[in-house]
């Protein structure tokens, strides 16, 4: 599984302008990725394109917009959409098996971990799993965003060796190369930044440099969880491999931190929380740089309803994540007792455990978070 490769393919890239598949974009992605399979990689496909290729089919003239049309193209296009795939890769003697997931899935953690074993068992087998978002299902306040966050999520799950993430573009550019000749590619990225995401461009764009926003927050969840990451143009026979290779057309995303165990990762990218924290400067330190856990006289203000067991947020003082844990306390007993020592607390409330969070229930989500938060639990 660690050298599993995961790449994504969105709708512009298997469309044609009229909307409805080219399948002869289809069968050149197909065989690129035959490639990487016989060069002995587990391969795993994240695609998008099932409610571009479903829509004519229902007799819209134009991609539609309303939810439950979405919907419909999607089901009627996820059918065509697989169909050209497994003809596509049969060219080349390899099978493929569908994974249709939404953001729920990932949420709860005996689906994710069914759908983990589920590809595991794929790959073993020397199929190619082809993942989509269950558009038929799938409310837009809930979506993924054109399936970047999902492959960055699928290959955390899988603890790829690298995320390929195919665009019209070869890689981030200083500025939009549409618009200005002067931008220069950006070759490799090492930490995503405040500046980084304005180069991308503004949220929910889709110009900046290509659409890249979006991109972009995707190599950052996966490098978070230690997966490398290749944003970038293939249009030639052989370019896959050669991104996967080190010497795509590009921009590459490094990373030095180690894969996430699947606790940290549900915790991280996939929990739900139910409430938020505010700590102050010592305690940000003491999670952040110590490893420690958070105590209640580092909490400064409460918010939110929850319960023992359930997973909250801790901001710092400014408003920014500091990280995700697993509360010991219900909102209320934390209210009482935030800022205080450790012997008024024991006078006030009964609770289990005295820290709020542990940190083995704990992940930093910080800009500064280093790899000891991928330590096992």
């Amino acid at each position: 599984m660690s050298q599993a490769i995961v790449v994504k393919i969105g709708s512009s890239s298997l469309t044609s302008d009229e909307g409805g598949l080219n399948r002869d974009k289809i069968v050149f992605f197909a065989s690129e990725l035959a490639s990487l399979h016989r060069a002995g990689y587990p391969v795993l496909l994240v695609t998008s394109g099932a409610v571009a290729a479903g829509f004519r089919e229902l007799g819209y003239a134009s991609r539609p917009k309303a939810l439950h049309e979405k919907q419909a193209s999607a089901s009627v296009g996820q059918a065509l959409l697989m169909q050209a795939y497994h003809d596509a890769f049969g060219r080349h003697g390899v099978g493929v098996g569908q994974i249709l997931l939404t953001r729920s899935d990932f949420s709860n953690r005996k689906r994710i971990h069914n759908a983990q074993m589920t590809l595991e068992e794929l790959l073993r087998r020397r199929m190619v799993p082809i993942i989509n978002e269950n558009d038929t299902v799938s409310v837009d306040e809930l979506k993924f965003g054109d399936n970047d966050t999902l492959s960055a999520l699928v290959a955390n799950l899988v603890r790829a060796r690298k995320l390929v993430i195919l665009t019209d573009t070869d890689g981030l550019y200083t500025e939009d190369p549409r618009k200005n000749a002067e931008a220069k590619r950006i070759d490799r990225v090492n930490e995503i930044d405040e500046e980084l995401y304005r180069i991308a461009g503004g949220s929910g764009s889709s110009v900046g440099t290509g659409g890249m926003r979006s991109k972009v927050e995707a190599a950052r969840i996966a490098m978070r969880g230690g997966i490398p990451v290749f944003v970038g143009r293939v249009m030639e026979p052989g370019d896959l491999t050669l991104a996967v290779d080190g010497s795509g057309k590009g921009t590459y995303f490094d990373t030095s931190e180690h894969n996430l165990p699947m606790k940290k990762q549900w915790l991280g990218f996939h929990s739900q929380p139910q409430g938020r924290a505010v700590v102050d400067d010592g305690a940000e330190r003491a999670l952040i740089e110590g490893g420690k856990s958070l105590l209640p006289a580092g909490v400064k203000e409460v918010s939110g309803d929850f319960h023992p067991g359930d997973v909250i947020e801790v901001v710092n003082a400014s408003g920014q994540t500091v990280g995700r844990g697993v509360v010991n306390y219900a909102a209320w007993q934390l209210q009482a007792v935030a800022g205080l020592s450790t012997d008024e607390v024991l006078k006030r409330i009964e609770v289990p455990r005295l820290e709020v969070i542990h940190r083995d229930e704990w992940i930093t989500l910080a800009a500064t978070a280093k790899a000891r938060d991928s330590a096992n639990l």
